[in-house]
């Protein structure tokens, strides 16, 4: 198993005074009694990136922030705990595990960007780690860690949203924090507060956007995911040498990765940057179940399939890009010999389809019209010409796209085309088995060994309600978009 814990705690911590005895609280001392630019730069030489999906520098970021700060405004920190990328786990595991170490690492972010709040973002049928959050939060306040050295006090908040997957988006999780539904927004570079709107940017659902200068007094606000927070502490108190100390040059640090699908058991672990993706599956996973070679890996939703020929490949940002993938939030589906990859491209379609908001129709309307197509195809009831449309809609979903959804959407299924054009044209000449979109949803608990899949999304319909049948209008379109009644 995973011989690195250093976000991932191997036993629950349960109190407060249990993380302070294992050394917790250091990092928020040490960085109240430093000078911002120092634990910035630390922060910098770390090299440590975004675990959220992106994997954008967290220094860069945080040095962006500090920069454009207000001398009028305090700025605000969100941790993105909004987990709902089909495959992964891995945020709610940490916050289970020890909820006390991300809470440390955004009041460490806190100081250093001058911000006087902390909002934690998580859906609200994340029960148990909601509850964890806010127990953690009563035992930091009562032990003073939310009060800086000034007296000036760090407001320490749970915003409990919906179930929807672009609530996990950075803007449109923005958008949920200032009472408003989850539609991505087109921003700056940064976000000024939580709820800075822009003159005359109005989107497809009548919600105004930021614009692309602003003139407003408000300091930008600082997003970083769950698992990014939960390494600060480390790297503050040790050094950003030992933080690189595992891992590679370009990847440093560990990354905390979900192994589901085929395998012969499913669980999360952390493992050093640079761990080939076979010995991930075989670690965590125990391998294939069926005794068969691994066909296919899919990184959530995010990037393309990854064939079996390529699990050697070593689990870094730039290797898996160059493998033609991605890293993603690390959450991998495995499949073997007994999956149809046509099924597979089909569920993500119809997730994609599904959760995209329809502010920029391409990515609804022409989402929708691949999902389709894919079901058709897995049905092997494809008509001539039903897979060169398929192609056509692939260059057309992304037009105008405001969010990575629809880009998301051209990826995935481009794969499936270009990698296994075999498993395409077996459908397109009925040559194989009717197939029914493979399950492609969230995971709503770790039961032992195995994951348990949101089954309820199979009924979501496309304009993110569960009515019996759906009404033609994409989200945006149905709804008030000022109103958080979605």
């Amino acid at each position: 198993m995973p011989s690195h814990n250093r976000v991932l705690d191997p036993a629950p911590v349960r109190t407060l005074d249990d993380y302070l005895q294992s050394g917790g609280g250091q990092a928020l001392s040490l960085a109240r009694k430093a000078e911002p630019e120092g634990v910035i730069g630390a922060m910098e030489a770390s090299g440590l990136r975004g675990r959220g999906g992106a994997g954008f520098p967290t220094g860069t970021k945080w040095r962006t922030v500090f920069d454009n700060r207000s001398d009028t405004l305090a700025a605000t920190v969100v941790v993105n705990a909004a987990e709902g990328e089909p495959g992964t786990f891995k945020d709610r595991a940490i916050l289970r595990a020890n909820p006390y170490r991300v809470l440390e690492g955004a009041l460490v972010a806190a100081t250093v960007v001058g911000a006087d709040t902390v909002i934690v973002a998580l859906k609200a049928s994340f029960t148990e780690e909601v509850a964890r959050v806010r127990a953690a939060i009563v035992e930091i306040e009562a032990a003073g860690w939310a009060t800086g050295p000034d007296g000036a006090s760090i407001e320490l908040v749970v915003v409990e949203g919906p179930s929807h997957y672009l609530y996990g988006e950075e803007t449109a999780l923005l958008e949920v924090i200032a009472g408003r539904n989850p539609f991505p927004r087109i921003a700056p570079p940064f976000r000024h507060g939580v709820d800075e709107l822009g003159p005359d940017t109005k989107s497809a659902a009548d919600e105004a956007m930021a614009s692309e200068t602003s003139d407003t007094v408000a300091a930008p606000t600082l997003v970083n995911n769950a698992e990014t927070m939960a390494n600060v502490p480390g790297i503050v108190v040790e050094g950003p040498d030992w933080f690189r100390s595992v891992g590679t040059e370009k990847s440093p640090g560990t990354i905390v990765v979900t192994i589901t699908g085929r395998t012969v058991r499913h669980g999360v672990g952390e493992f050093p940057m640079g761990t080939p993706l076979r010995e991930v599956i075989e670690t965590l996973g125990g391998g294939v179940r069926s005794g068969e070679e691994v066909t296919a890996v899919l990184s959530g939703v995010a990037n393309a399939l990854l064939p079996g020929a390529l699990i050697d490949t070593p689990l870094t940002y730039e290797d898996m890009l160059e493998a033609g993938g991605g890293l993603g939030s690390a959450g991998f589906i495995v499949y073997d010999g007994t999956t149809d990859l046509v099924a597979v491209a089909a569920g993500v379609s119809r997730f994609l389809s599904v959760e995209s908001c329809g502010q920029c129709t391409p990515c609804k309307q022409d989402g929708l019209s691949i999902s389709g197509l894919l079901e058709r195809l897995g049905h092997s009831e494809a008509e001539t010409g039903d897979v060169d449309s398929l192609r056509d809609l692939l260059t057309t979903v992304t037009d105008e796209a405001r969010c990575y959804l629809a880009t998301q959407h051209q990826v995935v299924v481009e794969s499936l085309l270009r990698l296994f054009p075999e498993a395409v044209r077996a459908h397109a000449e009925q040559q194989a088995p009717l197939v029914e979109p493979e399950l492609i949803v969230p995971i709503l608990e770790l039961d032992g060994n195995a994951a348990v899949l949101d089954e309820a999304h199979l009924d979501k319909q496309a304009d993110w309600t569960h009515d019996d049948e759906f009404s033609g209008q994409s989200p945006a379109d149905k709804v008030d978009a000022t109103e958080p009644n979605l």
